[in-house]
């Protein structure tokens, strides 16, 4: 049974490297870390399209799967867990929101704006792609759905993270399995601020579900 292990909005697969080497062997040797984006399908980026991807990679998988979400990589793992609730065993969501924060959206492409467009080469996406992409989550919202979701859940935060904080105490309070934990120190990228402390409850959390 894989672990899939999902990127956010400005990283790519490489971002989990560091987490996935210090995770146990077993866990490591079944882990995914899928690419998100391909500079091919950028005209056509978009939510939609982007979920709808990530579904079928997911459905060509061994069930069920472990899914472990970052940012927009936790909006796409608890999008498909409430689509899907029997294909996932556990679930991890890291800074992730279920129900978008406008505000926040729109404040986050005007920085986009700002930003030259070599900031987002590595990422896979240019920037139109990327401000497009942000524009077509403002909508998204599974505040209505959380209860499908019965699978182990692991709400993890940055300490430093206020944006998400609020959302991931929320999270803990309403599905139906979850717990949250603070990681100290760290912001919002907990796979490239703590990559140590992030392992190391990842690695208690599937020790847990393994023992069942």
């Amino acid at each position: 049974m894989p672990y899939v292990f999902i990127h956010g909005l400005g990283q790519s697969a490489a971002g989990w490297k560091e987490t996935v080497s210090r995770l146990p062997d077993g866990v490591r040797e079944a882990s995914v870390c899928p690419e998100l984006f391909a500079p091919s399908l950028e005209a056509e980026t978009g939510y939609p399209a982007l979920y709808s991807a990530f579904a079928a990679y997911c459905g060509r998988l061994e069930r069920p799967l472990d899914l472990c979400g970052l940012s927009l990589g936790g909006v796409l793992a608890l999008h498909y867990a409430v689509e899907h609730p029997e294909a996932v065993r556990s679930m991890a969501l890291l800074g992730a929101q279920f129900k978008m924060p406008r505000a926040l959206l729109k404040l986050q492409n005007v920085l986009f704006g700002l930003m030259p467009e070599s900031a987002f080469r590595e990422t896979g996406l240019g920037k139109r792609a990327m401000i497009r992409l942000t524009d077509s989550m403002a909508d998204l919202d599974f505040s209505g759905m959380l209860d499908r979701v019965r699978c182990p859940v692991l709400v993890m935060c940055g300490e430093k993270d206020r944006a998400n904080l609020r959302a991931s105490r929320q999270l803990e309070r309403l599905l139906p399995a979850a717990r949250l934990c603070v990681i100290p120190g760290a912001g919002h990228a907990l796979n490239a601020d703590a990559p140590g402390a992030l392992a190391a409850r990842l690695s208690e959390f599937y020790e847990d579900i393994r023992r069942g």
